[in-house]
Order: C-alpha cells, then structure tokens, then sequence
C-alpha cells in the first residue's frame, strides 16, 4: 500500500497540483489498488495529431453540453484523443475548466483560451507551453470571429485583446444581440472551436506533425511626407501609433495598433496624445491607473519623432 500512495503522490504532483495539492488531496480516501493499475504517465503526455475539421465541429457541440468554453475546448482535444487512444486521456473530465465560462464568471481571460492554455500545459514543458500561449494569444487578438457559422450568419468582430469582455461585447454590439440570444451562444460555441482549432495547429508544429504556416508581412501603410510610424513595446504586446506633423508642430496622433485592455488604456488612448500635441512634447504626465499604456503611447511617439530629418 506505501507504494501505491506514493505512485498516487507522484501522479497528483504530474498533474501540477504541487506540494499543497498534494497533501489536500492525501486527506481524501484512498481508492483500493487494482492488480491491473495502469502506469502513470511522464510529464509532458504524449501528443498525437487531430483531425482539425472533426475537432471544430466536436467542440462546437459540446459546448452547448458541457457548460460551455473553458470545458468545450478541453473537450475538443482530451475527449477525442481519449476516443482513439483511451489512458491516460480518458482520466481528464472536461467540466475541469466549467469555472472559466464566461471569463471566469467576470469576463476576464477567455475561457477558450484557459482551456487550450492547460492542455499545453499537459503536452509541453513549461517553456514550451507559454511559447504557444504567447503565439495563441496573439492570433486570437487579430482573428475574426466567428468564421465558422453553421447555424446563424453574423458579422465577424476581432477582439483586439484577450478577455472575454471586448470580444464577446464587440459581437454583441455589432450584431445588434443580447447575452441570452442563441445566436451569440453559437457564436461563442463557434469561436471556442476555433481555438481548439489553433491549439491543435500549434502542438503539431511544435512536433513536427505539420509545418507552421508562412508569416505573411502586413504591407506599410503609405504616408504622406508629413507622417511617421512610431512603435514601443508592453507587457502585452506592441503599441503603433502615426504621427502627423504641421511644420515643425505635432499636429496629430493616431493609434493604430494596440495590445493593452480596453477599459483600463481608454483614459490613457483619449487623453495622452491630446496632451502631448497641447504641450508639443512626448513628455507629458501618465494617466493614473493606466501608467503602462500612457508609457507606451509616448515611447511609440519619441520613436516616430526620431524618424524626422533634422
């Protein structure tokens, strides 16, 4: 029996739950040892391709089941590897990620996105793993969604960030739809396939299972003689803003490309260019509450001004 528990400690610590988990978990019973207990697996589990188009429309369904996108999406990859390939992937319920509905119930971090996010965490190491949750996370910024719309045609809308708050409310918005509607609950069903979707393309490039598409560079947008293209870097990608010059005067700033959280940056996005074509300087005072993104607009600003000739 001491053997067993132990292979039971070092399966719950495989899973991630740490020491404090752990010993939360010893305070459960003990379930009687099978003579055929099946060995526990190494971390990081063995990944295997899926097919990409039968994962779109398996999650798609079971999003409607299982409570929605945190649990649809690790449905759309753990359910259908346990369906060819049973243990250890036929151990993992899906209503694991139930909390993340909804943003977590607040409309924070896509639920879509926490749930591709753990099962990297099943198939990578750890750097590995927030590699491809950096790479989805930007891919999800910029993607329109829903591309995939089996039942109800609407507009496609890009988040532009990560939560659940701005992508979610920019459909509704420009779809002229409420929560409760059916059409937005199939619109997110369609979207938390999508992610499955991009999951899975991620760890099959990561394992050499297909290769990564091409990058394809967006064209520079054309400038008149009296524009410039500023760039600065944040904690949650890249800020790019065009500066418009009078003469010798900043005459106007336009922010074309931004990672930072609605909400929290629109003070900073409304008032920091007003300020610094007032004062004619990209020194001017942070936005309380969004010092990040006021930095950032004066960094990508300076750096416009630097492209001047003198």
């Amino acid at each position: 029996m001491a053997q067993k528990e132990m292979d039971r400690r070092s399966f719950l610590k495989g899973l991630g739950l740490g020491a404090a988990g752990v010993a939360m978990a010893g305070m459960l019973p003990v379930m009687p040892a099978l003579a055929d207990d099946p060995e526990i697996p190494e971390h990081p589990w063995t990944w295997h391709p899926i097919d990409k188009q039968k994962a779109l429309e398996y999650t798609y369904k079971r999003w409607f089941e299982v409570g929605g996108c945190g649990a649809g999406a690790v449905a759309g990859i753990m359910e259908l590897l346990a369906e060819e390939y049973g243990y250890p992937y036929n151990v993992i319920p899906c209503k694991i990620m139930g909390l993340a509905a909804g943003g977590y119930g607040c409309q924070t971090l896509c639920g879509a996105l926490a749930g591709a996010c753990l099962m990297f965490g099943f198939f990578c190491e750890p750097k590995a793993a927030n590699e491809l949750r950096n790479q989805l996370f930007d891919w999800y910024r910029k993607e329109p969604f829903p591309t995939y719309q089996p039942e109800y045609k609407a507009v496609t809308t890009v988040a532009e960030d990560i939560t659940c708050n701005s992508s979610v409310n920019k459909f509704m918005k420009a779809n002229n739809l409420q929560m409760g509607d059916d059409a937005r609950k199939a619109r997110c069903a369609a979207l938390t396939g999508e992610v499955v979707v991009k999951a899975i393309e991620l760890l099959n490039v990561l394992y050499g299972y297909e290769e990564a598409a091409p990058v394809v560079e967006e064209a520079a947008p054309e400038l008149a003689a009296n524009e410039y293209i500023g760039t600065s870097s944040t904690s949650r990608g890249e800020m790019k803003v065009k500066v418009t010059m009078d003469g010798d005067k900043i005459a106007n700033i336009e922010i074309l490309e931004s990672s930072e959280t609605p909400g929290i940056r629109d003070a900073a996005f409304d008032a920091v260019p007003k300020a610094i074509v007032e004062k004619q300087s990209a020194e001017v005072d942070a936005i309380t509450n969004a010092t990040e993104s006021s930095n950032a607009i004066m960094e990508a600003v300076k750096d416009a001004l630097s492209q001047i000739k003198k």
